[in-house]
């Protein structure tokens, strides 16, 4: 089961920008989910991200119940870990955080997910995620215990960004991180997409149409922006039917 993965690859070789809002369920209440999701449906989003870092209250079943209920998007799951899975989406993102070292985040947590996965019927794609160092501590940062790679260490980035690929990752992550001052540079966008021939996503501290235009350009195949998009009525109205 390949197809939203084959989307991905299609929509790269037309030539079309593909966008994912990530809503985090802790950010999200469930009576929210159906005027934020029209919204959405009304942006140039082509897939909706769930999933967050550290969840208080775990309503990832419950919001992709609602959230299947107001759009025909692609709904992939973006987890922190196995509390997260739900078979109410599409597919998943199997993360792997390769710029850490805690084995938890490499492939422990992949392993206690194997259980609930074995009973669902999501397309899971293998995906390598780097964390970005942004001058703030991200959750990612806080949860898993590991420090993201410095902007500085660009070939660093690239070269790591290149052995996933070799391991087998189908998808590179590139990550500024939640509430992000700033997004991922150029720089490291270009370096990474001219190491790897699979898809790059990148996410984290974009909050206007310069901000996720200078990432299509750097070479991003799929960019991601927060939820705060909602909040931002220009930002909002500049991405409404703008491919």
């Amino acid at each position: 089961m390949t197809r939203l993965y084959n989307n991905i690859l299609n929509a790269i070789k037309e030539g079309r920008k593909q966008l994912a809002v990530l809503i985090d369920p802790d950010k999200m209440p469930v009576n929210s989910i159906e005027p934020f999701v029209n919204k959405v449906n009304q942006s140039m989003a082509t897939h909706i991200f769930l999933g967050g870092s550290e969840l208080q209250n775990n309503t990832t079943d419950t919001l992709a119940k609602a959230i299947k209920n107001y759009t025909d998007s692609p709904l992939i799951l973006f987890p922190g870990d196995e509390n997260q899975l739900t078979n109410n989406a599409d597919g998943l993102l199997f993360l792997s955080l390769i710029s850490g070292r805690n084995p938890d985040y490499l492939i422990g947590k992949h392993i206690k997910a194997i259980p609930k996965l074995n009973t669902m019927n999501l397309e899971v794609i293998p995906t390598g995620y780097i964390l970005i160092e942004n001058g703030i501590e991200t959750a990612v940062e806080r949860i898993s215990k590991t420090k993201p790679m410095l902007r500085k260490n660009t070939e660093l980035i690239s070269h790591t960004a290149k052995a996933g690929e070799y391991l087998g990752m189908k998808l590179m992550y590139l990550e500024a991180g939640s509430g992000a001052t700033h997004p991922v540079d150029s720089e490291i966008i270009s370096a990474v997409k001219s190491q790897i021939k699979i898809p790059l996503i990148v996410g984290g501290g974009i909050r206007s149409k310069t901000d996720l235009d200078k990432a299509y350009e750097a070479g991003a195949d799929l960019v991601v922006i927060g939820t705060a998009f909602e909040k931002d009525e220009t930002f909002f109205n500049q991405i409404i039917n703008s491919f």
